[in-house]
């Protein structure tokens, strides 16, 4: 990788704006950390960060968890989630998969960048009654079969290799549906567990509507509390809904060579392809460089009637911050192995600019720069040969078997299978003494807000936690908590989220915990933040912890 500063003349080319498009993802990966809200549009984690993917929310990929399963040690599970914000009551279509889309979980085990294991879910629409009926359902839903149920789903399952070969797991799998309550639905938990469907070579899948597992505060962009600095500690996330897909496998199926114990390391990340899609300044082909397969056997078409890439998620909190509106497509189309192509990265990786905000404004000392633990933990894993972070935790670099010559920076969400889950898991993960959790993969507990915020900050140089900055934004667990067994995510929400009534005529959390109000009355700014909340952010957050310090 090399440090060499930005070419000092360069055209206003369409070559200016792929570099651009990637260019700030690294960066981004540092300062999304203190909000995850991206400058001019409404999002959380992943949640509606680029123009294309708010306006396709059956495409927008929002988070990616990879970890070993806690039960079932042998076997990793890997988890994505879609289609943000769906409001439980939103029928009468509420929120199926696309139909048209790919939706896809891959994995980097030689560290190039490339998958070398790709599954994919496609999805087909069933209505038994399309002439007469408008209902979701027309009765109590007691299987996923059953008659009462007129709109479903069912899925394809299929892995791809680095090859490109193609195999298929399951065909007309059935999806769990949307939760339409607890009238149509009264046992929707049934309904879920005849969702989780064996693989033919070991493990299980699933694929269906869950509670959204991510957990934050964004009430901060109604002009910073209102000026009260101590209303802190409301998910603003809180009863809102997500679609899943989930699989567990042996480690052995993503492993290089298939053995996990040479080779425990592996890079994941998501995205979504669909056909004919076209991203300017992307580059991309087909559902990884044309090499995916409609059939097995068969090569996909390229160019225009080819599918395309148009959203990809890895590490959280990455695209909505610092990439420029113009750029966020791009970025969602880019491949991983290209960035390391991108000079500008590494220069804003090792000097970010939040840090130092911070300091002008708040007086926490910004860590000294070039900041190459960033380029470790975000780019390349964490190892004792990759950066200052004397430690190998997830590099692929620590896989027996890789050719270290082609191992390249890219941003993926790395997991050392070989570490054991913790027994009691600690939601700092590594920076907690926990090494079963974030940036080593992520679980569904990790508060990957508070995480990013500590090591933006300088925690993983020092080994501890900053001080001023303990206490985060006071959200300190998913909303609902998840399961015990796969698939983990908890049960899909069925009360209104905004649910008003005569004492909040603006709406209320006492249903859905997420809503326009606190229960105390405090207005909740919609999802829906503006440019500047970032600053705002780290400046809410900074003046909060001082003003509880000065009160100690």
């Amino acid at each position: 990788m090399h440090s060499s500063s930005m070419p000092r003349r360069r055209s206003a080319s369409r070559r200016a704006e792929r570099t651009l498009a990637a260019s700030g993802v690294f960066a981004l990966a540092t300062a999304a950390a203190v909000t995850g809200l991206a400058p001019a549009s409404s999002s959380a984690s992943s949640h509606r960060e680029a123009p294309m993917t708010a306006g396709d929310p059956r495409a927008d990929n929002t988070d990616v968890y990879a970890f070993t399963s806690p039960d079932k040690p042998d076997t990793v599970t890997l988890v994505a989630n879609w289609l943000p914000f769906q409001e439980p009551n939103g029928g009468p279509n509420f929120y199926p998969f696309a139909n048209d889309a790919r939706y896809n979980i891959k994995i980097d085990a030689d560290g190039n960048g490339k998958p070398d294991t790709t599954y994919t879910w496609e999805f087909t629409d069933h209505t038994r009654d399309d002439a007469d009926q408008f209902l979701y359902n027309t009765g109590v839903v007691k299987s996923l079969n059953d008659e009462a149920l007129n709109f479903r789903q069912t899925y394809s399952l299929t892995v791809t290799d680095s090859e490109g070969r193609r195999k298929t797991l399951l065909k007309d799998a059935p999806a769990a549906p949307s939760n339409v309550g607890k009238a149509s639905m009264p046992d929707y938990a049934s309904l879920r567990k005849q969702a989780v469907l064996p693989l033919p070579d070991g493990g299980q899948t699933f694929a269906g509507q869950a509670s959204d597992p991510f957990f934050l505060d964004l009430r901060i962009f109604d002009l910073l509390y209102g000026g009260d600095l101590t209303k802190t500690g409301h998910n603003t996330l809180a009863g809102y809904n997500v679609n899943t897909v989930a699989i567990q496998v042996p480690k052995k199926a993503v492993a290089l060579k298939g053995d996990a114990t040479r080779n425990p390391v592996i890079g994941v990340w998501s995205t979504t392809d669909r056909r004919g899609a076209t991203v300017a300044g992307a580059g991309s082909k087909g559902a990884e460089d044309g090499k995916a397969t409609d059939v097995e056997g068969a090569p996909d078409k390229g160019g225009e009637d080819g599918w395309r890439q148009v959203s990809r998620l890895g590490n959280p909190l990455v695209n909505e911050v610092v990439v420029p509106l113009k750029f966020k497509d791009a970025f969602n189309a880019l491949s991983p192995e290209k960035d390391a192509t991108i000079t500008p990265v590494v220069d804003k990786v090792k000097d970010p600019i939040v840090p130092k905000l911070i300091q002008s404004i708040y007086g926490v000392p910004a860590p000294a720069a070039p900041r190459n633990d960033l380029v470790e933990i975000f780019l390349t894993g964490i190892c004792k040969e990759c950066g200052p972070i004397k430690a190998d935790l997830n590099s692929q670099r620590l896989n027996a078997d890789v050719d270290k010559t082609k191992v390249v920076p890219a941003e993926e969400l790395r997991l050392n299978m070989s570490v054991a889950p913790a027994a009691k898991p600690n939601r700092l993960g590594v920076l907690g003494k926990d090494l079963a959790g974030f940036p080593n993969g992520r679980r569904l507990n990790d508060d990957v807000v508070d995480i990013e915020l500590q090591a933006l900050e300088g925690a993983a140089q020092t080994g501890k936690i900053v001080p001023a900055l303990a206490a985060g934004d006071a959200v300190d667990t998913p909303y609902r908590e998840p399961g015990d067994s796969f698939p983990y995510v908890a049960l899909p929400n069925t009360a209104a989220v905004n649910q008003a009534d005569s004492l909040h005529p603006d709406g209320g959390v006492g249903a859905g915990l997420g809503g326009l109000v606190s229960g105390d009355g405090f207005p909740v700014v919609p999802v829906t933040a503006v440019a500047g909340g970032a600053l705002l952010a780290c400046a809410g957050a900074m003046a909060l912890r001082r003003r509880r310090a000065g009160q100690a």
